[in-house]
């Protein structure tokens, strides 16, 4: 088989990829609106009858969601990324038939119940689930296959976030260990991840997706961003090290009781919160930009910081098909705003500063919890448009980096894959004899 077709089918891939996508972020988005939309206008819903009806169906759709995964396919618990590298380390099958309906009804459920999801995750999961149908019908051998499930996985970045260049550097950087790299894989997955892009674009538009105008900064505020730097690279740690903690916890509680316990609890909080505090709920992409533009005060932000940290963890933790990218991103921005908003107590900043330091700790906390800084950067030029202040980005993810990598931080992806494992190994019964 030639180079010239193999690129053709991931063309096509990277194409399929996108349509499924766009149909993922529109179903999300449609009934994310829609049924908090229903109790409120349609019927007339207010007060605590609202709050309990909210409950309501934010816990039934955490369970419908939790036992599609328990049921029909338990690889498609989480974000997905970790299963997609393990596949392409050879030591995890991607099951597609029954991951791809699981992650797409699934998901939705999910990120529509008010859960602090994010979308990216099971887009990745989707694309590489649509690679993989390609190459079975393809009857590649293993290297072609793990190339295309890289380009499919890139190819849902690109479709999740409009960003098909973080896309493909989220190859290159995040799976540099599993990529079988070589010319022929390396144009798949550009090409792949165009394709996607281009799709996207022709249903949604393509301006930027967390779109923020900025001024340039002035070379006096850089000490501010490597400051901004230094603390996420301390709260990315902590962040990954809690949301482990989360997820061992919870899985005893579930071993102990029912599986089902915690998401329902989830789901009865976040069916209340999405009316009384949205600010808490959900993947946050359009609340950070809200919050940048905005200027909320010290203590709100404060609350909003620890309330979105809080419920990140525990959604997360439920084992539902959901991401974490848009929440690092959504919670990164506020504590950007959160700290500018501090240091504009003791000293004037410079106008614009407040919504630079919010993009900058979008590509701080992402280098120092996912522990890919150069995606973390592309990534977050692409989102919201702000090239601009490049160089100000470019000094929070690295001195965020460097703080994560000194006090022995390990990418969260990497983590999550070797607990699968352990996790796995530990329920195999024993051999005889032992």
């Amino acid at each position: 088989m030639g180079n010239g077709f193999y690129h053709l089918v991931a063309v096509l891939m990277g194409a399929a990829v996108g349509l499924v996508g766009s149909a993922f972020h529109a179903s999300v988005e449609g009934l994310s609106e829609g049924w908090p939309a229903y109790l409120m206008h349609r019927l007339g819903l207010e007060g605590p009858a609202l709050y309990l009806a909210g409950a309501c169906v934010g816990a039934a759709m955490a369970v419908g969601a939790l036992y599609l995964v328990r049921r029909f396919a338990p690889e498609a618990a989480g974000s997905g990324v970790p299963e997609i590298e393990g596949a392409m380390e050879g030591l995890r099958i991607v099951r597609w038939k029954r991951v791809l309906p699981v992650k797409f009804f699934g998901g939705i459920l999910a990120l529509s119940s008010g859960m602090v999801l994010g979308r990216e995750g099971p887009t990745i999961h989707l694309g590489a689930s649509v690679a993989k149908g390609f190459s079975d019908a393809m009857r590649w051998d293993a290297e072609d296959m793990r190339g295309l499930l890289a380009a499919g996985g890139a190819a849902g970045l690109a479709a999740a976030f409009n960003a098909p260049l973080a896309a493909i550097l989220f190859v290159i950087e995040e799976t540099r260990r599993q990529f079988p790299y070589s010319p022929r894989t390396y144009i798949a997955v550009i090409l792949a991840s165009l394709s996607s892009a281009l799709v996207t674009e022709s249903i949604s538009g393509n301006t930027p997706f967390m779109f923020l105008a900025v001024p340039e900064m002035a070379m006096t505020t850089l000490p501010v961003f490597i400051g901004l730097g230094l603390l996420l690279g301390v709260v990315g740690v902590g962040f990954n090290r809690t949301l482990i903690w989360f997820l061992d916890h919870v899985r005893r509680l579930g071993l102990a009781s029912s599986f089902y316990i915690f998401p329902t609890l989830v789901g009865l909080v976040v069916g209340v919160l999405v009316f009384v505090l949205p600010e808490a709920t959900r993947g946050g992409e359009l609340l950070a930009v809200e919050l940048a533009k905005e200027g909320r005060p010290l203590g709100v932000l404060a609350m909003i910081v620890l309330l979105r940290f809080a419920m990140t963890m525990a959604s997360y933790a439920t084992g539902v098909a959901g991401g974490i990218f848009a929440p690092i991103l959504a919670l990164a921005t506020t504590l950007g705003l959160l700290y500018g908003t501090a240091i504009g107590h003791l000293v004037a900043l410079p106008d614009g500063t407040l919504p630079a330091l919010a993009i900058a700790g979008m590509g701080g906390l992402f280098s120092a919890t996912i522990g890919a800084p150069l995606v973390g950067m592309v990534l977050v030029m692409e989102l919201t448009g702000a090239y601009a202040i490049l160089v100000p980005v470019m000094l929070t993810a690295i001195f965020a980096h460097m703080v994560f990598l000194a006090l022995g931080g390990r990418p969260i992806y990497e983590v999550l894959l070797e607990r699968t494992f352990a996790l796995e190994a530990a329920s195999r019964p024993a051999p005889p004899g032992v």
